[in-house]
C-alpha cells in the first residue's frame, strides 16, 4: 500500500476509537489516537503476519506485543480492519462477554493477542522472551513491541533494556510512544527521566526518531529500522506524537488520556474524520 492508502485506513481506525469508546462510555481513545499511523503501517505494509488462520507461537511470522495495553480500541481497530476477526465485533468493545475487553486479554481466544497486557511494563519483556524463541528456532522474523513513555517509570522496563543490549538480541524492535503525557499529567510533572535516547545508548542499542503521526516518516523508519536489524544491536525507536492526534479537541493535553467522548463530543470529533472503509 501507498502512503495515501494507509493514510484513508488511519481515518477510518480513528472512527473506530471514537466510536468504541463512546460507546462502551470507557477506554482510553488519547493515546489510541496518537499511535494510529505505526500500527496502521505496520499491520497493513511492514510485517509479514496470518491473520488466518492465526497461531499463537507466530512461527515464521512478524509478531507484535502492545505492552501499552490501555490503547486498546487502536489495536482491536487495526486487528479487524486486517482481517484478524470480524468488524461488527468492535460494537462489543468493553461490554460483558466481549473478547474485547479494556485491555487485552488471551482467555477467550481473541485472534491476533497472544499475551495480556496493560500491567505497564511487561510488555518488552515479553517481546524479548518471543525475539529470543525465534532465534532458538531458527525463525527469521522480527517482533516488534510498542510501549509508552510513562512506562519507562517502570523498573522492569530497564532490566530488560539492559537484557536485549547484553545479549545482542538482534531481531528487536522496540517503539516508545514519546507524547509526554500520562494518566495524571506530563511527563515532567509526574515523573521526569531526562533524554531517554542516550540511555538506550548506553545499554547497546541502536537508537532511531520518527515523527509518529507523518505516515511516510513512519513507513521509512520502521523500513530503517527492519533493515537494521541481525546486527549486533536491538532497535528502538523514539515515535514522537501527540495524544488525540485527529480530533482538535483531544490534542496535546492528558485530560483524554482515559476518558471517552460523549455523544455530541463524538459527533463534533467524526466530523473531523473521514469515513473511508465504512463504519462498523
Amino acid at each position: 500500500m501507498d502512503t495515501n492508502e494507509l493514510k484513508k485506513i488511519a481515518s477510518q481506525v480513528r472512527r473506530d476509537i471514537i466510536r468504541q469508546t463512546n460507546a462502551a462510555n470507557s477506554g482510553h481513545p488519547g493515546g489510541s489516537l496518537g499511535c494510529t499511523e505505526l500500527l496502521v503501517a505496520l499491520y497493513f505494509k511492514i510485517m509479514k503476519h496470518s491473520p488466518a488462520p492465526f497461531s499463537m507461537d507466530g512461527k515464521n511470522e512478524d509478531m507484535f506485543f502492545l505492552s501499552n495495553g490501555h490503547i486498546s480500541p487502536l489495536w482491536y481497530s487495526v486487528l479487524a480492519r486486517s482481517g484478524y476477526f470480524d468488524i461488527e465485533e468492535l460494537s462489543t468493545f468493553r461490554k460483558i462477554n466481549s473478547r474485547l475487553q479494556g485491555h487485552p486479554a488471551t482467555h477467550e481466544g481473541l485472534p491476533g493477542v497472544r499475551v495480556a497486557s496493560g500491567s505497564l511494563g511487561q510488555g518488552l519483556s515479553v517481546a524479548i522472551g518471543a525475539a529470543e524463541s525465534k532465534k532458538l528456532n531458527g525463525d527469521k522474523r522480527i517482533v516488534f513491541c510498542l510501549c509508552g513513555d510513562g512506562e519507562m517509570e517502570e523498573g522492569q522496563i530497564w532490566e530488560a533494556v539492559m537484557y536485549a543490549g547484553a545479549r545482542k538480541v538482534n531481531n528487536l524492535i522496540a517503539i516508545i510512544d514519546v507524547n509526554n503525557q500520562q494518566i495524571d499529567g506530563s511527563i515532567e510533572q509526574v515523573m521526569p527521566y531526562g533524554d531517554l535516547r542516550p540511555k538506550f545508548e548506553s545499554f547497546g542499542w541502536n537508537v532511531l526518531e520518527m515523527d509518529g503521526n507523518d505516515m511516510q516518516d513512519v513507513v521509512q523508519t520502521l523500513e530503517t529500522a527492519l533493515a537494521s536489524t541481525g546486527a549486533a544491536q536491538p532497535v528502538v525507536i523514539m515515535m514522537k506524537t501527540v495524544m488525540g492526534q485527529g480530533v482538535d479537541f483531544m490534542m496535546h493535553t492528558h485530560k483524554w488520556h482515559g476518558v471517552a467522548p460523549n455523544d455530541e463530543q463524538t459527533k463534533i470529533a467524526l466530523a473531523q474524520l473521514e469515513e473511508t472503509l465504512g463504519d462498523y
